[in-house]
């Protein structure tokens, strides 16, 4: 948790879509978040290692709980939910789980499944979702989509993340001043 603090994770990053929300994130990065979890959260946590082993079963990518970071920028963090190859590419795997019918993949989660693609050098991410209702799975599979690498999107996020890397070393800087 200390590392992740320290950096800009996908979580972060999904977060991050106008100047505004960059200064909202440094915010909670240097105060800390109000929000610490819920009964959907915890669903998702119990199903994650099920779904995980389907995705593993099916696309042969390999469940994860690593911290990795981007080659050139240590504070660039994403901790895919797999990683896999096949025969030429490095492939991820995102996990969710969701009680709504996609219409299309919710933006933040693009942003999250972009920025981890950038970290590790991913072409591409299978993105898996299993909607419930009541906490019971509606499916008996869930759905997936493959999300190909963008790197227009791309550098937007490390954009923003850089911008957010600025707030919190201004935040961190004043901090320091005021107690001195």
């Amino acid at each position: 948790m200390r590392a992740r603090n320290q950096g800009i994770t996908a979580t972060d990053v999904a977060k991050l879509a106008t100047p505004k929300s960059v200064q909202n994130a440094a915010n909670d990065k240097m105060n800390g978040s109000n929000f610490g979890g819920n009964t959907y959260t915890d669903h998702g946590r119990v199903r994650e290692p099920v779904i995980a082993a389907w995705v593993l079963d099916n696309y042969g990518i390999e469940p994860s709980t690593t911290l990795f970071h981007a080659a050139g920028h240590r504070r660039h963090l994403a901790t895919p939910d797999g990683v896999g190859t096949d025969a030429r590419t490095l492939e991820l795997s995102e996990i969710k789980t969701t009680n709504k019918a996609w219409r299309s993949i919710p933006r933040s989660y693009m942003r999250q499944v972009w920025w981890q693609q950038y970290v590790l050098g991913a072409d591409r991410t299978l993105l898996v979702w299993e909607q419930h209702r009541d906490f019971v799975p509606i499916r008996s599979q869930p759905e997936c989509r493959w999300i190909e690498r963008d790197e227009d999107q791309i550098a937007i996020l490390v954009g923003y993340a850089n911008q957010l890397i600025d707030v919190l070393n201004a935040m961190a800087t004043r901090a320091q001043q005021a107690r001195a």
